[in-house]
């Protein structure tokens, strides 16, 4: 049956600029796919308020639907791997890119997309996480791998109130990690301490403008988000054979620094990219968020809304005033 199914749509207007509305598509609307997901619930990423803004960089062609994540059930397979009922996730790859995401009540995605809900994780807790939570369990994974130990030192988590971040302090004070967390919001002290965070500073601390090669070690490794003069200040100020992560450019993609902490001090710098990270990997780093990693301040990392709240939740994440992670029930 070609049924009608809820949606967020982003259309481009007369005045060039572009509407996001909660409409209905039909079954038939969705791109070829191996497998229909009723989904239930999807979470907000800055990457997801930029195509529900229209930036090409990120969607080529609208109308389009949003949400990069997606939790949910298969109500209809063609492969071998899934079958109906089955509790599934999908994060990453084109979804809600330029194929239609999670911003709606279905999906329709290949098979080689899809990783099965881990035992101790309900769909909502998935959501919870999303590609943040995926993308800082990328980065604790480096850590990990790069030997940075809990008890070499304070690990340094950047943009600390965003979803990557506030899940990476979550992960790592899980760990045993002292963590110290980099905000340019100082109302949110109390709420990085409660997620985890052993102390808070101000960002204007890791915007170095001296122009020294290196800096004082103070940190065994970092998660940067932002990039930018920042990543470059954190990368300087890292103690001997330490490990810094980075995953975002929301302060720049530019990167002014020289390769003295590289040779001098063997600071390694482990890019994370969770959009194309291997499919047959991404179980294991699941499994991890599920078990070992999960933090008790999952649940207050998050605040919940529905469909027809995410035009103003887009607004809100556009403007830097979102923080944790914004999970969005489908109905």
């Amino acid at each position: 049956m070609d049924k009608l199914f809820k949606c967020l749509l982003v259309s481009a207007n007369v005045a060039g600029g572009y509407d996001a509305v909660v409409t209905t598509k039909r079954i038939s609307d969705l791109p070829p796919g191996d497998v229909l997901i009723q989904v239930r619930y999807s979470s907000l990423n800055y990457k997801d308020a930029l195509s529900a803004s229209g930036n090409k960089a990120v969607t080529r062609s609208f109308p389009h639907t949003p949400g990069i994540d997606a939790a949910g059930v298969v109500e209809r397979s063609a492969s071998a791997g899934w079958k109906p009922g089955d509790e599934v996730i999908v994060t990453g790859f084109d979804l809600g890119m330029n194929t239609s995401g999670g911003f709606a009540e279905y999906i329709r995605v290949p098979a080689k997309w899809i990783v099965k809900r881990p035992d101790n994780l309900t769909l909502r807790e998935s959501m919870i996480y999303g590609t943040a939570g995926f993308t800082a369990g990328l980065s604790i994974a480096a850590l990990l791998k790069n030997g940075v130990m809990p008890n070499q030192g304070s690990v340094l988590v950047t943009g600390a109130t965003g979803g990557v971040g506030s899940v990476a302090v979550g992960i790592l004070h899980r760990l045993g990690y002292v963590v110290t967390a980099l905000s340019g919001k100082p109302e949110s002290h109390d709420l990085l301490l409660s997620f985890g965070a052993t102390s808070v500073i101000p960002r204007a601390e890791m915007e170095d403008s001296s122009g020294k090669a290196l800096l004082k070690p103070r940190f065994a490794g970092a998660v940067d988000t932002v990039g930018g003069s920042i990543l470059a200040t954190v990368v300087k100020s890292i103690q001997y054979g330490g490990t810094v992560t980075c995953c975002g450019m929301v302060n720049s993609g530019n990167l002014p620094l020289t390769v003295f902490p590289f040779i001098l001090r063997g600071v390694q710098l482990a890019g994370i990219d969770s959009v194309e990270f291997p499919i047959e990997k991404r179980d294991a780093i699941w499994q991890q968020l599920a078990n070992d990693w999960k933090p008790a301040s999952l649940e207050s990392l998050t605040h919940e809304i529905g469909l027809e709240d995410l035009p103003d939740a887009v607004q809100m994440i556009l403007k830097g005033q979102m923080q944790g992670r914004t999970l969005v029930r489908i109905d």
